[in-house]
């Protein structure tokens, strides 16, 4: 289990930091070779990229091509159920076109909800226990939600001059 969270933190930390954890290298045996002068960035150069940019940006995608946001900053408490639904008919299907092109999901069980299943694996933040769970570890359960992990995340180059934190521009129309 130690060895998949490795792999996990690794893939992770060079997808949004562009290097190893100190402690994977020490754990893989490796050595940090010394930066050359030319690829030493300037003190003015802008910081690395952080876990939450690639989060920020995803939601600034699913702003831009559904709404998204404004949808659920948005008090629904005046509209009716009917004006409600035909936003989210629409909505819905822009967000789930974005999240696809950017997201591939899988399933964390691909199993039948609703049949017995044992869990593949026990770490905690693949599978939560629901229902009258016993004190020990259980066993297995039925399976009422497969769960979702990211299996590939293929988000676009963030611009050096982007600031990762604007989730959508303000618009200003001129007339």
């Amino acid at each position: 289990m130690g060895r998949i969270w490795l792999a996990i933190r690794s893939f992770f930390s060079i997808l949004f930091r562009g290097n190893l954890p100190d402690d994977a290298i020490a754990r893989l045996g490796l050595a940090r070779r010394p930066a050359s002068p030319k690829s030493q960035q300037p003190a003015s150069a802008a910081a690395a990229p952080r876990p939450a940019d690639g989060a920020v940006q995803l939601l600034g995608i699913l702003q831009r091509d559904s709404r998204l946001v404004d949808f659920l900053m948005e008090d629904v408490a005046a509209f009716s159920d009917e004006q409600i639904g035909a936003a989210v008919r629409t909505l819905h299907d822009q967000a789930r076109e974005s999240l696809a092109r950017y997201v591939k999901l899988e399933p964390v069980i691909d199993g039948v909800e609703g049949t017995y299943t044992k869990p593949a694996s026990s770490d905690p933040a693949a599978v939560k226990f629901i229902g009258n769970v016993p004190a020990g570890k259980p066993t297995g359960g039925l399976l009422r939600h497969k769960g979702w992990r990211a299996g590939k995340v293929d988000l676009p180059p963030l611009s050096p001059k982007q600031d990762p934190t604007i989730i959508a521009p303000a618009e200003i129309e001129i007339e």
